[in-house]
């Protein structure tokens, strides 16, 4: 069966080696590329000639990367709240201060002009004890990226993370609400909303505007406790059926993109993708 609604993967969840990735992901029927890190080195960190290259490789397969998966926000707000130390913090070989923003935004914006990538995924500070006195940074940060995006039409895509102050969709609403741009929309991840408390379909995605998601980032877990038990897309708790299904409904016109997450039998994350990668094809495709 073809996908109804298109499929693609950060790459870095098949493999460290981009070629090997997207062998991978192309013969799933993944049309498109989200960029995260690419041969163990965050895509910040990429020199011209490494980026050229990562070009290449993705045009070779009729693909095209839709989205730079940037670490920006990830960091400590100063002045906020102490850290929920709760929460593992994934940089991905990112670790960026405060003070390093500015200079990340510029390099992403120019990043995600050189692949053509229509989506810069953006975060919202590590999750403190008090998120809710965030909320004024969170916005303003976001206006300032957003008015920047829109010079160089592109959007920003706030990721609900649960390792972040902005982690479930009621916490995405409100910032939607008070960031009323049309470059600011939601890269949408149910795992991440239903990890941070929040049943994410329908009761989460119902809360959010459905024109305001550009992108949808898909993985699968139960909750141990407080801590996901990642598993097969499709086998776990995220009503990933219903989800495909208010999606296409709605008129989604983006990616549904893979993060697997799940190590995988034996540890193997390329097997794991593998599996995850063709349940989201078959997802995609009812």
């Amino acid at each position: 069966m073809q996908p109804k609604i298109p499929i693609a993967s950060i790459t870095d969840e098949f493999s460290p080696d981009l070629a090997v990735a997207l062998d991978a992901m192309a013969e799933i029927g993944m049309t498109g590329a989200e960029l995260r890190m690419i041969g163990g080195k965050n895509i910040m960190d990429l020199d011209e000639e490494e980026l050229a290259r990562a070009r290449d490789l993705v045009s070779e397969r009729g693909m095209k990367v839709i989205s730079i998966a940037s670490p920006l926000l990830k960091c400590v707000l100063p002045g906020g709240p102490e850290v929920d130390t709760r929460f593992q913090h994934d940089v991905f070989a990112s670790r960026h201060t405060f003070e390093d923003q500015p200079r990340l935004a510029e390099k992403a914006f120019r990043i995600c002009k050189f692949f053509g990538a229509p989506i810069l995924r953006v975060f919202s500070y590590w999750r403190t004890v008090e998120p809710e006195k965030c909320f004024d940074a969170i916005v303003r940060a976001l206006e300032n990226l957003a008015t920047q995006a829109a010079q160089e039409n592109l959007i920003i895509g706030l990721e609900n993370e649960h390792a972040c102050n902005v982690a479930t969709a009621a916490e995405t609403l409100r910032v939607l609400a008070a960031v009323n741009h049309p470059a600011l929309q939601v890269v949408w991840d149910p795992a991440n909303c239903y990890i941070s408390g929040q049943i994410p379909f329908p009761e989460g995605y119902r809360m959010l505007p459905a024109a305001r998601i550009a992108h949808v980032h898909v993985k699968d877990c139960s909750l141990n406790g407080h801590q996901p038990d990642w598993g097969p897309v499709g086998t776990r708790d995220i009503d990933w059926k219903g989800q495909m299904a208010a999606l296409k409904a709605d008129g989604y016109n983006g990616y549904v993109s893979l993060e697997t997450h799940w190590p995988g039998p034996n540890g193997d994350k390329y097997e794991a993708s593998w599996i995850c990668g063709w349940n989201l094809r078959g997802l995609a495709s009812l």
